[in-house]
């Protein structure tokens, strides 16, 4: 029988962002951070100085003579501390590290921490439920450089982007420790508001689970909510250490999860941060070889007497995508299911991820002496060798390789403010379809490559409303990561590369009156703030430059502002018609 924690790191990293973290306070423990035992045993010998008597060396014991009952978490914390914000006070010490206790590495991200990080980073964990009190996760999250979406409150619950368009989203079921609001008490951790319940009925309901450090003895709603859940849409993993608890074995036996023994919190995600980036490993091109490709490219790019081995350098990279992907690999003729869509996609993906950084690169620096490389490039894409009759929808997919070779090369000249480029990219490059002549922005966009039922059955993307556009958000990120190096870079010139090939897509289209526009991840990413969407940053660049917009000047919309203003006015209307929904 085949290890539960290679069989985890297989889910993991087949089904990316489809598994939701489920911690408990054994996450922390490794950190310093005390269980609720621990703090109960520390409150009893306060409680015990307070009085002038010794509890030692068993509080428990001392606690049972003394008031003739066993010690209980929560009913000492309401003795102690009456009101939440008294208990919120009290409980700052058990959670922020004094400077020797820093100087001691205690009381920061652990081992595990770091390594959800790393799951996060990669795109492989989106959501965490915590029933933790501390900040330790969302600390290492940040030193990642990621910024979650952070729920501690049922308020929060309402506001917070979808779990589908987040990149990552932190639930703390019980609240944060500098917040009045914290559960600690059982008549608190005895039910949930109801929007926070809804919000942990979508969890259960549509991610897989992997559960560590949770008793399950004290957390009566989580445990009702887990109870209540029938759905078995994916596998439960639990980790356990040493002997079972009753509540956690009926949790176990109810979602029949597979129970992965281990020591600590820190191997355990360690091992499947590794094991993950392994198998990722396999799946990717060596990564010398994309280092050395990227150095050779450089070098030519330096040099203009080095045009033709430039050429011929880029042009041998795509026939080798061409021959990785071709149809005698990939016939068009087979049988549909969701599993071979992903196969499918991912053979792609592995394929074409040398090429990405080649062409993000290239378009990057492009100074305007090899434009004509990077469209032929597009243009050999965008017409595979092959029969031309099969499923349409594996027909559709062949375009995959040259729609993400379009985005990478895209955004990359956005970033560099390279709009010549992007210009001859999307409107000089001209691809073969169904034995058709296309400009390329008229012809290629997510809708075109695969159809939104079908996008939707990609791991993690279940219920997503541009699917495929999500999903090439987190691919291109590592491709263009030495081309876009901070975050909130590639967000932006990614959004503006989407609403710009929706501009265009528009134009080509007036003269039709065709209604319609590829729409893409610009359309929600700042539904809570949409003076930051693109579309509000072309309002201001447009009513600041007028004619002199450097999109303009570099020639889309053939220099005018109105077809300009015409196309975006038909663009915003479908943005707002789909973004209220």
């Amino acid at each position: 029988m085949i290890d539960p924690l290679l069989a985890l790191a297989f889910a993991v990293h087949s089904n990316k962002g489809v598994y939701a973290l489920l911690l408990g306070s054994g996450v922390s423990r490794s950190a310093g951070i005390p269980t609720g035992w621990e703090v109960v045993e520390d409150l009893i010998r306060k409680l015990a100085v307070l009085k002038g008597e010794q509890c030692e060396p068993d509080p428990a014991a001392w606690y049972r003579a003394t008031f003739g009952e066993d010690p209980d978490y929560s009913t000492l914390l309401d003795n102690i501390a009456r009101s939440p914000a008294e208990r919120s006070q009290l409980l700052r010490s058990y959670f922020e590290p004094t400077e020797d206790e820093v100087e001691r590495g205690l009381k920061v991200p652990s081992q595990a921490h770091k390594a959800i990080a790393e799951l996060v980073v990669g795109g492989y964990v989106r959501v965490i439920v915590t029933v933790n009190f501390d900040r330790l996760i969302e600390t290492a999250l940040e030193a990642a450089g990621v910024t979650p979406t952070v729920i501690s409150t049922p308020d929060a619950a309402v506001g917070a982007v979808p779990l589908m368009h987040a990149r990552c989203t932190v639930i703390k079921l019980h609240g944060d420790y500098l917040d009045s609001r914290i559960k600690n008490t059982a008549k608190e951790l005895a039910s949930y508001d109801k929007r926070i319940d809804r919000l942990l009925d979508e969890i259960l309901d549509q991610f897989g689970l992997v559960v560590s450090g949770w008793s399950a003895e004290w957390d009566h709603a989580l445990r009702a909510a887990v109870e209540r859940c029938k759905s078995r849409r994916y596998t439960t993993f639990w980790t356990v250490k040493g002997d079972v608890g009753e509540a956690a074995k009926r949790l176990i036996d109810l979602r029949q999860a597979e129970v992965i023994p281990t020591e600590d919190a820190d191997s355990f995600f360690s091992a499947v941060a590794e094991k993950v980036a392994a198998l990722e490993d396999v799946a990717r091109p060596h990564p010398l070889s994309a280092k050395v490709a990227v150095a050779t490219l450089k070098r030519y790019l330096e040099n203009p007497g080095q045009r033709i081995r430039l050429h011929d350098f880029m042009m041998d990279e795509v026939e080798r995508v061409l021959a990785q992907s071709s149809d005698r690999l990939l016939s068009p003729h087979d049988e549909y299911s969701d599993e071979e869509l992903q196969r499918r996609v991912r053979k792609y993906e592995a394929a074409v991820e040398s090429l990405l950084t080649l062409m993000a690169t290239g378009c990057s620096w492009e100074t305007g002496e090899n434009e004509g490389v990077w469209v032929k490039c597009l243009q050999r894409l965008g017409d595979p060798e092959g029969p031309r009759a099969g499923k349409e929808i594996w027909l559709n997919l062949r375009y995959y390789p040259l729609l993400l070779a379009t985005y990478a090369a895209g955004i990359a000249a956005l970033n560099s403010r390279r709009y010549v480029v992007a210009r001859r990219l999307l409107t000089e490059t001209r691809v073969r379809i169904r034995d058709e002549d296309h400009v390329l922005a008229e012809q290629l966009n997510t809708w075109s490559v695969m159809d939104g039922r079908a996008a939707q059955t990609l791991p993690g993307l279940e219920r997503h409303y541009t699917a495929l556009s999500d999903h090439l958000f987190e691919v291109l990120r590592d491709p263009l990561r030495e081309t876009v190096a901070r975050q909130a870079d590639f967000e932006e010139s990614f959004d503006c590369f989407e609403y710009l090939l929706a501009l265009v897509y528009s134009d080509l289209k007036a003269d039709k009156k065709y209604i319609g526009a590829p729409l893409g991840s610009f359309v929600w990413r700042y539904g809570y703030e949409p003076e930051r969407s693109v579309i509000h940053k072309l309002d201001r660049e447009i009513k600041g430059l007028g004619p002199n917009l450097p999109l303009l000047q570099a020639g889309f919309f053939g220099g005018s502002l109105d077809r300009l203003s015409a196309a975006k006015g038909r663009v915003d209307q479908l943005v707002h018609a789909s973004s209220w929904r």
